[in-house]
């Protein structure tokens, strides 16, 4: 029964010392064979942009593998975003980069730029994105605004449209006329 229970912990300990001798650091990369391509940033959020406005960004990548780095083409997920990328051979631990512009012109509303990297990669092809919001070129028009009254709030953007517009809510009194 001592022999049994002997063996029984001896091997628990075993087991938990091999564990903890595979437990690697969070920031570790493992090293891969052939190359590899990795980003520091997959996706870019240009936030909001004028429609008619050019958004420019640069992907850094670096080879992280143990064999040089082919990007062979670049495919886009529209024609209006154009990429540009290191040409030559990137070798192990060296880095490159892609540009990407993407022309809004035409383009309304939130956007989703996809660009596909087909390269030598071990992980086959990756992608990385452009994202952000379009805006009408000309949406906040310019108001002569009048505000009066003890309640009186601050002012607000009018209405595209040319109008005049009064209102009585207690003692405030708004007035105001846009411009076209």
């Amino acid at each position: 029964m001592k022999k049994v229970l002997l063996l029984a912990l001896s091997l628990t300990a075993t087991a938990y010392t091999v564990q903890a001798q595979s437990v690697k650091p969070a920031n570790a990369i493992d090293k891969v064979v052939g190359p590899a391509i990795t980003f520091e940033e997959s996706k870019y959020d240009f936030g909001e942009i004028a429609q008619g406005g050019v958004v420019t960004h640069v992907f850094k990548f670096k080879n992280t593998g143990s064999a040089p780095l082919i990007i062979s083409n670049i495919g886009v997920s529209c024609g209006c975003t154009t990429p540009e990328w290191t040409k030559d051979p990137i070798m192990p631990g060296k880095s490159g980069t892609i540009t990407a512009n993407f022309n809004t012109a035409g383009k309304m509303g939130m956007q989703n730029k996809v660009l596909t990297i087909e390269s030598n990669a071990t992980g086959g092809n990756t992608t990385v994105a452009l994202v952000g919001n379009v805006k009408e070129a000309n949406s906040t028009p310019t108001a002569d605004i009048k505000v009066e009254g003890p309640g009186a709030m601050a002012p607000v953007a009018a209405a595209p449209e040319e109008k005049k517009m009064k209102e009585k809510s207690g003692e405030t009194k708004v007035k105001v006329k846009t411009k076209k």
